[in-house]
């Protein structure tokens, strides 16, 4: 996969606010995904004592979830864990497993958070950019926003807002499962980044593409550390 450079890399907490401030007038939710047919799912795995990471991407096709594709990447840790500034640490890695990706993916997902974000560039966003393909976050965690909870059943969902703004929307990833986060990050809307999620919920709490990824991120550190 062809990448384009963005920018350099910050190694200072002032330098990243900067750079986010800088990049996110150039952040477009207001696109609609039409049909897909590969996504790409990718998180990471770090090293209990050491500053390393493991990246995957995993790419799936939409038609029947089949993993097609897996790229990894083990790569020395370089930013500090800061609150909000996650994209600092974690793209790096994830931008060199991408560079050996065959199959172009339509829309990636990540276990992160989009523009619900105190800033309104979370790591999806980040990503989105230096990829320039249509990326969203579907993330564990809560960050921000207001939220009602989601009904019961796998799919149902309920708006996250920050203020009057909408900014994704909580759902029931599986049933009886705790909701994630679905936020848009870059070149798609809110309804695209539900539909996606939706689609490609597996029975787990991580849809498809994710789940993938953070099982052979795993795989990866467990290997790693068996090996020495």
């Amino acid at each position: 996969m062809q990448l384009r450079h963005l920018h350099d890399w910050p190694i200072t907490e002032n330098e990243a606010l900067e750079l986010q401030n800088s990049l996110v007038s150039r952040i477009d939710v207001s696109s609609s995904l039409g049909s897909f047919d590969f996504v790409a799912g990718c998180d990471l795995a770090y090293h209990l004592t050491d500053p390393i990471s493991y990246a995957a991407v995993v790419v799936v096709r939409s038609s029947d979830w089949s993993v097609i594709e897996t790229r990894t990447v083990t790569r020395e840790v370089k930013f500090p864990y800061i609150p909000g500034l996650l994209s600092f640490r974690e793209i790096p890695a994830l931008l060199a497993a991408f560079a050996d990706l065959r199959q172009m993916p339509d829309v990636v997902m990540l276990d992160g958070q989009g523009v619900a974000h105190p800033r309104r560039f979370g790591l999806a966003c980040h990503l989105g950019l230096w990829l320039n393909v249509p990326c969203l976050g579907c993330a564990k965690s809560w960050l921000i926003g207001d939220h009602d909870e989601p009904g019961p059943d796998a799919g149902d969902s309920a708006p996250l807002t920050i203020g009057n703004e909408a900014v994704g929307v909580v759902m029931r990833s599986a049933a009886k499962a705790k909701p994630v986060y679905v936020s848009p990050g870059h070149l798609l809307d809110i309804e695209s980044a539900t539909r996606v999620v939706r689609a490609s919920l597996s029975g787990y709490r991580h849809p498809t593409p994710t789940r993938e990824a953070h099982m052979v991120a795993n795989r990866l550190r467990e290997e790693s550390r068996a090996s020495g």
